[in-house]
């Protein structure tokens, strides 16, 4: 019941989100260049939660996500400009093909620990330019040309849904399954628990909703090239994770929407925006080491300012 109470709530906030942003845009009150930020805030949203559930939540230390996003882009790219399908189409089968990467990928790698692991998908990550890079029909290094397709509405709906999710994922029992992994593999594997089952299942559905933001961001600009696609964006969406608080989903949210707008207004310093955005990710890593968040969620800040100041029970 508690779960429901809070699910409604948000549905309820997500829509009004939703029908305000989007009279903005149809009324033309918001000009493109802020519709695409929000565009890209969302699925910078998606890739942040999505290895929050693979980092966060199962605690494997994964730096291969662009390889996923790579697979969900270019995949979804094939299904609309070759196969002329419907755009909704595209999305759902770029995140599949990006989920059954990752069972290739996370079936053997996942019984790797830490740095081993980091680095077995960090080289499936570049197998997959490489790939894409050397093949003709996709446009090799020159790129593939993708008509601009992703909407507010494919982005908001895409998000929400990846949101739903993934909490939902987390509350059940696979989710306490996959947090004891993180806290204690062993203790957790000597209570029964099948850790490289729940490792690959949390891989899976990360790699599931990676693929979802490629296909959203294949189709949210007019070409993709493999380099867009290399290790660095990994750690960009590495960033995220560990800049919102390691554990926290709210964190990495949050670190996703201000490292976006940071990222875009430094578009027009080419020569030091690096240095700004490092400068910022330092100076918050000095003051919050843990992150944003640490590994508290905003709801847990509620709770904190409803109990009473004595130190009492909450009300029921």
């Amino acid at each position: 019941m508690k779960k429901s109470k809070q699910f409604w709530p948000f549905i309820l906030l997500a829509v009004l989100v939703y029908v305000v942003i989007q009279v903005l845009i149809s009324t033309e009150m918001m000009n493109q260049f802020y519709s695409n930020t929000l565009i890209l805030i969302a699925i910078n949203i998606i890739l942040a939660v999505s290895l929050h559930l693979v980092i966060g939540i199962t605690g494997q230390f994964s730096i291969g996500h662009a390889g996923f996003l790579a697979v969900g882009a270019y995949v979804s790219a094939i299904i609309t400009m070759k196969l002329q399908l419907p755009f909704a189409v595209a999305i759902i089968v770029g995140g599949v093909v990006a989920a059954l990467a990752g069972l290739i990928v996370g079936i053997p790698s996942l019984r790797l620990k830490g740095d081993y692991l980091a680095i077995a998908t960090l080289g499936f990550a570049e197998i997959i330019r490489i790939v894409f890079l050397n093949i003709d029909a996709v446009g090799g290094a020159a790129g593939m040309q993708v008509s601009h397709l992703t909407t507010w509405t494919y982005a908001f709906v895409c998000l929400v849904i990846t949101l739903v999710v993934i909490v939902n994922f987390t509350n059940s029992r696979h989710g306490l399954a996959a947090i004891s992994v993180r806290e204690n593999e062993i203790a957790s594997d000597a209570m029964g628990i099948n850790t490289t089952y729940y490792k690959v299942i949390a891989f899976a559905i990360g790699s599931f909703f990676a693929g979802v933001a490629g296909a959203l961001f294949s189709h949210n600009f007019y070409i993709i090239q493999p380099s867009q696609f290399g290790f660095l964006k990994s750690f960009d969406i590495l960033i995220f994770v560990v800049l919102g608080g390691l554990g926290s989903l709210s964190g990495a949210v949050l670190s996703a929407i201000l490292l976006t707008i940071v990222s875009t207004y430094l578009q027009g310093y080419p020569e030091t925006r690096m240095i700004i955005y490092s400068l910022v990710l330092i100076i918050v890593m000095l003051y919050r080491p843990k992150g944003l968040m640490g590994t508290m969620e905003i709801t847990d800040y509620f709770k904190l300012w409803r109990t009473p100041k004595g130190g009492g029970q909450h009300e029921k």
